[in-house]
């Protein structure tokens, strides 16, 4: 088995072997979600013609589970050989950074499509859930989860310690998650509010995963991928230079 398969064995059973807590724990996040805010608005909110808000729900909460738990992936396994010492033994093998770089996005891809999966498959028993265009929604999951993927790399790179990916997460992604529209549509904020959500990357993912589902968004689906795709090539090549010069893992 080359180096590459190795560890990206290693990432896929390291979540896993304690699914309970990394798939079905989000999971169940997820539906505790949809039971509260569906309760509480379906009979108040309509986003889209002949669509009622518990179904314009469910693919936002899957596309913030698959982001969350993507980001998670990734940025805890790291920390995690940091603080123990054990990133040397990923470190000495005949790996290159490329296929280090591989290995923890396409784990995190793996883990967050799980928990996708299984958030539609819990939340499908709610409601009768369109699927117009589930090729769109497929790439917009996959190129999510591979960017909060990377993002996740970056953080875990950057912290020593817990509690600086703490704050990586509880300052930088969960506002953005929470801001890109998941509950909501842009459409129904002030203009002011419209402008700025433009400038949230996670918007986009969101809306492009939507669009998969209803056919509608609101932003051209287009756009929406070249934003994302964007963004990833961005995020990819800076931690393949942050990989190669060995920023705060060899030095």
């Amino acid at each position: 088995m080359t180096p590459f398969l190795t560890l990206l064995s290693k990432e896929l059973l390291r979540f896993w072997k304690v699914a309970f807590q990394t798939v079905a724990a989000p999971v169940l996040t997820a539906l505790l979600y949809l039971v509260i805010f569906a309760q509480a608005l379906e009979a108040h909110v309509q986003v889209y013609p002949g669509i009622g808000y518990t179904v314009f729900l469910i693919p936002g909460l899957v596309m913030m589970s698959v982001l969350q738990n993507a980001f998670a992936n990734s940025s805890s396994s790291l920390i995690q050989s940091k603080v123990t010492g054990n990133i040397v033994f990923v470190l000495l093998p005949p790996i290159s950074y490329v296929e280090f770089f591989s290995a923890y996005v396409i784990a995190s891809i793996v883990r967050g499509l799980s928990v996708g999966i299984g958030v539609l498959a819990v939340t499908w028993w709610f409601v009768d859930l369109p699927v117009k265009q589930p090729l769109w929604a497929l790439s917009f999951a996959i190129l999510g989860a591979g960017l909060l993927g990377t993002l996740g790399l970056i953080a875990g790179i950057w912290a020593d310690k817990f509690d600086q990916l703490a704050a990586f997460q509880n300052f930088i992604i969960m506002p953005l998650t929470f801001l890109s529209g998941v509950f909501y549509s842009m459409q129904t904020l002030p203009s002011f509010w419209q402008t700025l959500s433009h400038f949230n990357p996670f918007f986009y993912m969101i809306d492009g995963f939507r669009y998969g589902f209803f056919g509608v968004s609101d932003v051209p689906v287009l756009h929406s991928l070249s934003v994302v795709a964007g963004a990833l090539i961005v995020l990819c090549l800076f931690t393949l230079r942050l990989l190669s010069t060995g920023y705060k893992l060899r030095y």
